[in-house]
C-alpha cells in the first residue's frame, strides 16, 4: 500500500487493522497508541514473535490501564487517512515519528521497526511498559538483524536482464564512487577491498542510460563466507524489482558454489527478505 511518497509493509497494514479490532475489543471509541502496541505483540511474525517471547508484558493489564486512562483524561481526538476510525492525536504523532525514522534510514517502506521505535521514543508507552521491556523492544525490534535463508531447495526465478551483470576489474572506481555517494563510506571501503580478489562477488544494476542504480554482493564483507551483503538500490529506483533481481543473482551463484544457506547481514527491510527468499531472522542469544 502506498501513501504519498512512501509505502506500508503488509505486516504494518495487518497491525493497523488489528489495532482497530483491539480498540473495539476494549470497548473504546477511539484508537490509541497502546492499541498499536498490543496489535504488534499479537502479530507473532518476524521479530515481533521474538519480542513476545522475551518480554513479560501482560496485555490484559494493558487493557485495564486503557480504561483507567480513558476515564481520567480528556482525549484529543482527530481523524486519519490511515485508519477507519477516530484516533488520538498521539497516534498521529507516532506515525509522523515513524515516518521520520523511515526517511532517516533512507527507506521507502514504513515497517514495524519504525513503528516500535516511535511508540517508545515519543513516550506514549511510558504508562504501559517497564524500562526493561522498552529496552528489549528497541534492541530486538528496531535494529538491523541478521537473517538466514536455506539454498538446498532454492529455485532461481527468471530475473535475467541485460541491465544487470557481474562486476569486472574496470568497474572498480565507478561502483566504489556510487556506493560512497549513495550509501556509506564503510560500504565503499568494503567494495574497494573486494576488488583485490581475482573475481569479486559483486553484481551491478544499470538504468537505460547506463548509469549505476544498484549493487549486491556476497562473500566480501570481512571475508565471511555464505554472507550476503551489502546491497543497495538508489531510493528513486526502489519498488521496481531491482533489489529482488540483484539478490537472486547472488543467491544463484552461492548455491552453485555449494552453499547450503546464505546469511543476510544486518537486514533492515526484514519483510523484503522474508518475501523475496523465505529468509528468517536469526534469534538473538
Amino acid at each position: 500500500m502506498k501513501n504519498s511518497n512512501f509505502y506500508f509493509t503488509s505486516r504494518i497494514l495487518r497491525i493497523m487493522r488489528n489495532a482497530e479490532i483491539e480498540m473495539h475489543f476494549s470497548k473504546d471509541k477511539v484508537l490509541q497508541p497502546v492499541h498499536l502496541l498490543i496489535a504488534c505483540l499479537n502479530e507473532k511474525t518476524g521479530v515481533l514473535g521474538e519480542i513476545s517471547l522475551k518480554t513479560n508484558i501482560d496485555k490484559s493489564l494493558m487493557t485495564n490501564r486503557i480504561i483507567e486512562l480513558r476515564e481520567s483524561q480528556n482525549q484529543n481526538i482527530t481523524g486519519s487517512d490511515f485508519f477507519n476510525t477516530a484516533v488520538t492525536v498521539e497516534v498521529i504523532e507516532v506515525f509522523h515519528t515513524a515516518r521520520h525514522y523511515m526517511e532517516k534510514y533512507n527507506q521507502v517502506y514504513l515497517n514495524e521497526g519504525h513503528l516500535l521505535k516511535a511508540l517508545i521514543t515519543t513516550g506514549v508507552m511510558d504508562s504501559f511498559l517497564t524500562d526493561e521491556n522498552k529496552e528489549i523492544i528497541l534492541a530486538l525490534g528496531t535494529n538491523s538483524r541478521d537473517m538466514i535463508t536455506h539454498l538446498g531447495k532454492y529455485t532461481y526465478p527468471n530475473v535475467d536482464s541485460p541491465l544487470i551483470r557481474r562486476a569486472i576489474s574496470k568497474d572498480e572506481n565507478n561502483i566504489v564512487n556510487f556506493v560512497d555517494k549513495n550509501f556509506s563510506k564503510e560500504w565503499s571501503q568494503t567494495i574497494r577491498a573486494a576488488f583485490l580478489l581475482d573475481d569479486p562477488s559483486i553484481y551491478i544494476a544499470y538504468d537505460n542510460y547506463k548509469e549505476i542504480i544498484g549493487f549486491a554482493t556476497f562473500d566480501i564483507y570481512k571475508n565471511r563466507k555464505c554472507y550476503f551483503g551489502p546491497m543497495g538500490v538508489t531510493k528513486s529506483n526502489r519498488v521496481k524489482g531491482i533489489g529482488y533481481a540483484l539478490l537472486h543473482h547472488c543467491l544463484k551463484d552461492m548455491k552453485e558454489i555449494g552453499y547450503e544457506y546464505a546469511v543476510i547481514g544486518e537486514a533492515g527491510p526484514i519483510e523484503f527478505y522474508e518475501k523475496a527468499c523465505n529468509a528468517v531472522v536469526i534469534p538473538s542469544m
